[in-house]
């Protein structure tokens, strides 16, 4: 499959940057390969040259898919450096991901695309350094009313496969990203309904209920089965999108654990929105942009905001659903100029030491 062939250009940092010349980035999930080459400018600006967009299981490696993005853009004859932004761990030379067709095997993808330089950063730190890339057009307002944020922290969550979440700290010349496990953390419930689904969890062997169990794409599928069993009826649906297709058709247990799903979004983001300290947070892609007709009617804002004395300042905090779905391939760009940035500090100040004995 094919996708189209794009330019556009990215919002620079507020410091620039020198210039470094051009580079593949790609972004890889579970389901898709985004995958750009990307030129950036003096002031620090990125422009995406070309990005496409490949379904993981048409294909047997990362390597034949950027095999088929080389042979399709000339423009990438002279690359020899790639950023590959993807979730899991890098073990003896391999990207291993439980949510990918295939293992990333970065000897391949040197040897095959002669590359001189090769990094994986974790998806979600990308997608954290890509926020500060975003354009005003590139995000949809969950907070009606809420729109402006003082200078500080961002919390980046998204609930898509698992429950991703980073933060992301402004700073000269750059930003500081700290990944998170906040899906991992205890499941705490909000109301009876939610004590029920703690239960019906643990009945089924998990003692450590985390909170990706109910928020994320299977954790909706959690929602809905276990709302079915509650009411006695048959649980007919087994994926997110069919849940979410029913709840938009009516289905009553669709329906209740699409609601459920949104208010205890709210919840969650309050809480580690909170605990980062944040100005604003930013939703990146996964479930929720199927879900944006049930987020009013559900409790999102008001689980949100109720956190007993902090209410006044979480009222404050904007929270945005990111649309540009070239995040991943401009985080990833993004996080390795300010690399290169940082290494340069690095050398001159080792030189500077060498020089000064």
């Amino acid at each position: 499959m094919r996708g189209n062939v794009m330019t556009t250009a990215a919002r620079p940092l507020a410091v620039s940057a020198p210039a470094r010349g051009s580079f593949i980035a790609a972004d890889v999930g579970g389901t898709n390969a985004r995958i750009s080459a990307v030129h950036t400018d003096t002031d620090g600006g990125i422009q995406v040259l070309s990005w496409r967009r490949y379904p993981c299981g048409e294909y047997p490696s990362l390597a034949a898919i950027l095999a088929e993005f080389v042979e399709d853009h000339p423009a990438r004859e002279g690359i020899d450096c790639m950023v590959i932004a993807s979730a899991g761990v890098v073990l003896d030379d391999e990207v291993i991901n439980s949510n990918l067709p295939w293992r990333i095997s970065l000897a391949q993808l040197r040897s095959a695309l002669h590359l001189r330089e090769l990094h994986v950063v974790n998806d979600f730190a990308a997608a954290a350094h890509g926020t500060s890339r975003l354009l005003a057009s590139d995000s949809r307002l969950l907070t009606p009313g809420v729109e402006c944020a003082e200078p500080g922290p961002a919390l980046v969550i998204g609930p898509g496969t698992g429950l991703g979440a980073a933060i992301c700290i402004p700073r000269d010349g750059g930003v500081v990203v700290l990944p998170t496990e906040a899906g991992m953390a205890a499941f705490a419930p909000g109301d009876a309904r939610e004590d029920y689904l703690l239960r019906w969890l643990r009945a089924r062997g998990q003692r450590h209920v985390c909170t990706e169990q109910l928020l994320s794409g299977p954790g909706l599928v959690n929602l809905y089965r276990a709302l079915a069993e509650r009411d006695g009826v048959a649980a007919a649906l087994a994926a997110p999108a069919a849940i979410t297709q029913a709840a938009h058709a009516g289905d009553p247990v669709a329906l209740e654990a699409v609601l459920m799903f949104c208010g205890l979004l709210g919840s969650v983001i309050g809480d580690l929105a909170m605990t980062a300290s944040a100005h604003s947070v930013y939703v990146a892609g996964g479930v929720v942009p199927q879900l944006l007709e049930f987020l009013p009617r559900s409790e999102f804002r008001a689980r949100l905001v109720d956190k007993g004395a902090m209410r006044a300042v979480l009222e404050r905090i904007p929270v945005r659903l990111v649309e540009n779905e070239k995040l991943g391939v401009l985080g990833a760009a993004s996080w390795y100029l300010q690399h290169l940035q940082e290494r340069e500090h690095r050398e001159k100040a080792k030189h500077r030491r060498a020089t000064a004995i």
